[in-house]
């Protein structure tokens, strides 16, 4: 699944659009490498999203392509 469409069906971002904008500006990396809005992510992949000065990283669980909003949780796990 691309990531920009990943972090809005997983709702890390809201909306699609500022997810693909967030990938363009280089703040979301996967496994360490900056991610296009295009890029693929799999099942174990490490997310690392840098918003105003706080960074997020979070492991892929599960990808879906239509998700209930109470089981987003369940596609990632925040990393500490």
């Amino acid at each position: 699944m691309r990531i920009d469409k990943f972090l809005k069906v997983s709702r890390i971002i809201k909306r699609r659009t500022i997810a693909q904008e967030a990938c363009e500006k280089g703040r979301v990396l996967i496994n360490g490498k900056v991610a296009k809005p295009g890029s693929v992510v799999k099942i174990g992949d490490m997310l690392e999203l840098n918003f105003a000065n706080n960074a997020t990283k979070y492991e892929v669980l599960e990808i879906k392509e239509h998700v209930k909003k109470e089981e987003t949780t369940l596609m990632y796990r925040i990393v500490e």
